[in-house]
């Protein structure tokens, strides 16, 4: 698949706005989680997405990496590109607004959901999406759950949250990267072995085994081969919180079609190919040095040098679904994101002061009976 070709003079640029309108009624279709259809908001007509139920749909396709490395980087974005764009509401007029970064969103005053052409200021677009599998309300149960299970957590949270509190639908970026690793090694493998002596003197003297290391020097070359090393190609959300929402399902990737984002928001990708192969890199390095390890083998290691080379490097742009959701409870204010294709939650992690210190108090007179029954 050849990559689209980036121009390198700053030109104006067409958006192209998607609005669903269903056949029955003309009423707004939205995409329905967990199935492949859009829904009638008004009518309840169902509409299904073409690429989900047609036999010869396109498919889902690895990029080479040098050649998207070799595309030039995108010039600084004009003021329109900075400001964010502005489109018009194909049902009521009004004018909205987006940020940089977005490309689908829902008019602010009759919610009917519109999605822009993506990756209008960007080199690579989406090849792939994962659809949203589970609604607004199983999200909101799977976080008052998860809340219900965090022992300090301030008293009402949970509940707070499942009341009917909004969340937010938003596809999130993501890179992938595949690859196939040769890599030498130089270290040295460590094997126990147990010597016995005796310490102390007279009466008081007795026998110990004591562990020591017999190290040799060893060469060797491991193979890996890595699919799909999932990036996350954003900065809005904290790395850690992502990356408590995994494992996502892969296979269940479709090739990408804006119908999915009907109803939706939709983020573009603001960490570059690049530097998101730099990060995937590291990863993969990761799984290396323990692969090397595993190599050696012996009861410890000790890795002096790798050689890793990569070849048939590929990449994919994806979009995965999340529910997202922010509080503010008591004066305190609290993120969560759950994974919309397995119900996995995480977020900032809400802590009671009372309950914290009851704990220690009750600790400290559990400590203190002990102490009075061992006397």
């Amino acid at each position: 698949m050849q990559l689209p070709k980036v121009p390198r003079k700053r030109v104006a640029v067409a958006h192209t706005d998607h609005h669903y309108p269903c056949d029955a009624c003309g009423g707004d279709l939205r995409f329905a989680p967990g199935q492949t259809r859009l829904v009638c908001d008004h009518c309840g007509h169902v509409q299904d997405i073409p690429a989900a139920t047609h036999r010869g749909a396109a498919q889902l396709q690895e990029l080479p990496l040098a050649q998207g490395l070799a595309q030039p980087s995108p010039e600084a974005p004009t003021q329109a590109t900075a400001d964010g764009h502005s489109l018009t509401c194909p049902n009521c007029a009004a004018s909205i607004e987006l940020a940089p970064n977005e490309h689908a969103t829902q008019c602010p005053f009759c919610a009917t959901p519109v999605v822009i052409d993506t990756g209008t200021q960007r080199a690579l677009k989406p090849q792939g999406v994962i659809p949203f599998m589970i609604d607004e309300n199983a999200a909101r149960e799977a976080l008052a759950l998860w809340l219900k299970t965090r022992w300090f957590a301030p008293n009402g949270l949970a509940q707070f949250a499942r009341k009917g509190r909004r969340m937010t639908g938003v596809y999130a970026p993501f890179w992938t990267f595949d690859a196939q690793s040769q890599t030498r090694y130089v270290g040295q493998r460590g094997d126990y072995y147990y010597e016995t002596r005796r310490v102390g003197r007279g009466d008081s003297s007795r026998t110990e085994r004591v562990r020591k290391t017999r190290w040799s020097h060893v060469t060797g070359r491991v193979s890996r081969m890595f699919d799909d090393v999932l990036i996350y190609a954003s900065r809005s959300l904290p790395p850690d919180h992502i990356t408590r929402l995994q494992p996502w399902d892969l296979a269940a990737l479709k090739p990408y079609r804006s119908d999915y984002l009907s109803g939706f928001s939709a983020e573009s990708y603001t960490v570059e190919l690049p530097e998101g192969h730099t990060l995937a890199r590291a990863e993969m390095l990761r799984v290396i040095q323990s692969d090397v390890r595993r190599d050696i083998g012996g009861d410890t290691q000790r890795i002096a040098q790798i050689d890793p080379h990569f070849a048939a490097e590929t990449f994919k742009h994806v979009l995965l679904p999340l529910w997202t959701a922010a509080y503010k409870f008591r004066g305190q204010s609290y993120r969560f994101i759950i994974n919309a294709q397995t119900g996995q939650v995480s977020g900032d992690r809400p802590w009671s002061a009372w309950k914290i210190a009851l704990a220690i108090g009750a600790a400290a007179v559990i400590g203190a009976l002990i102490f009075y029954v061992s006397r």
